[in-house]
């Protein structure tokens, strides 16, 4: 069956190759085999092939850290799911290959109505999203948040399901058209970053707090998010797309009492919580209320076109298997 392997650390292009792998083992007790679906390229698969992901599998090996797939067999005293049911591999299971052996333990039939291609998307993105409005500050409906990053998978998730729990999302992108974009998804405000940025924010949200600031993006970007949140807030840090280290105005920090934490998904205190938080976002793609625009999805045979596109910018998919 074929399968993408990273040979090196280094350079996405020249490092990945499509090869063929053996099929896996027949399911033994307790275990399944889920044919791949669709697999997103996100940002963690790119620093993994580059080596700076906190996971670092030895060489050669198959990479792909999401993705959805349907049971194909079953072992004995599998009894969660059935052959035909869709369902997520846990995170990192390397699922860019046709065929993989799980564990069952911890999968969940997923909605049959529900698009695979978001549901591929599911387990990073909006559980990411979800976390990220639960673990840090305890919000209730009305309350304000403001991100950065906010066309980006997490942060379409994070609208989404901030209206979904009755909370207000203040939405700082680049430019005016992807500012329109985000309204149209659901944004309570979204405004273009600029000098005067917090001041068009105050004056938006009417002087009300926000206490709780997430930050894809660190750099000066990190600042900003401190100039706006409210005394007392929390800044999550959860990403770097700047590629540069946060800075903060040491007077905002002080003097506003801020709190700035990092976020890390793969973490294990968050693995309890994956089932429920999946069962959610499945919930919000099989209503229509959460849709990731994507990009573009190309077989798996042409992964390096895929991946120029990804670096390039915009949500790409890995069409693995037949849905």
């Amino acid at each position: 069956m074929l399968a993408v392997q990273l040979n090196a650390y280094g350079d996405p292009i020249d490092n990945i190759e499509v090869v063929d792998i053996p099929e896996p083992n027949p399911p033994r007790a307790g275990e399944v085999i889920v044919g791949v679906e669709y697999s997103p390229i996100n940002p963690a698969d790119l620093l993994l092939i580059r080596g700076y992901y906190a996971l670092r599998p030895t060489l050669p090996a198959v990479i792909g850290n999401e993705g959805v797939g349907t049971v194909l067999a079953v072992g004995p005293g599998v009894t969660n799911v059935k052959p035909g049911d869709r369902v997520i591999p846990p995170l990192s299971s390397f699922v860019w290959r046709e065929r993989l052996l799980l564990s069952a333990e911890g999968l969940v039939p997923l909605p049959a109505t529900a698009d695979p291609q978001q549901l591929a998307m599911l387990t990073v993105n909006p559980v990411t999203a979800q976390l990220l409005l639960s673990e840090f500050v305890d919000l209730r409906p009305g309350d304000w948040i403001v991100q950065n990053a906010a066309n980006s998978g997490v942060g379409r998730s994070v609208i989404a399901i901030a209206r979904d729990r009755g909370l207000r999302t203040m939405n700082i992108v680049r430019r005016q058209e992807t500012a329109d974009e985000i309204m149209a998804a659901g944004a309570d405000a979204a405004l273009v970053d600029g000098p005067d940025l917090v001041a068009r924010v105050n004056a938006a949200i009417g002087g009300e707090a926000i206490r709780l600031a997430l930050d894809g993006v660190s750099g000066q970007a990190t600042a900003t998010l401190a100039s706006i949140v409210s005394a007392g807030g929390f800044i999550a840090c959860y990403g770097a797309m700047s590629g540069d280290q946060p800075a903060v105005n040491p007077g905002d920090l002080i003097f506003k009492q801020l709190k700035i934490g990092g976020f890390f998904l793969g973490s294990p205190e968050h693995t309890s919580k994956f089932p429920g938080l999946t069962a959610n976002g499945a919930r919000l793609i099989e209503s229509g209320k959460l849709k990731i625009p994507i990009a573009e999805v190309y077989p798996l045979a042409e992964i390096k076109p895929a991946l120029v596109h990804a670096q390039a910018g915009g949500k790409v998919l890995l069409r693995i298997g037949e849905s």
